[in-house]
């Protein structure tokens, strides 16, 4: 019996495509983590295990909650609150 899972290290690119998110995401993961670490190297080319894939996985639903957490926290409620009413039509 044949293991299908796919290759057990993957390059960014792959992970980015098995995410469905754009590469640059997952770069800037790697970028700003540093103890997310290349499991080898194939020339130049990093290789990463399927747990820096679940680690990836995490830091990006935690960069998308903050990020909505800060786009909810100001409602238009925010903008009446401080007596901006320039947008109200009398």
């Amino acid at each position: 019996m044949t293991d299908h899972s796919g290759p057990a290290l993957l390059t960014s690119g792959r992970m980015a495509t098995l995410l469905s998110v754009p590469i640059h995401r997952v770069r800037y993961v790697l970028e700003t983590r540093p103890d997310i670490r290349p499991t080898a190297y194939a020339g130049q080319v990093r290789l990463y295990d399927r747990r820096a894939l679940a680690r990836i996985r995490h830091e990006l639903a935690a960069i998308a909650s903050r990020r909505d957490d800060d786009r909810s926290s100001f409602t238009e409620g925010d903008v009446s609150a401080r007596g901006n009413h320039s947008w109200r039509v009398a």
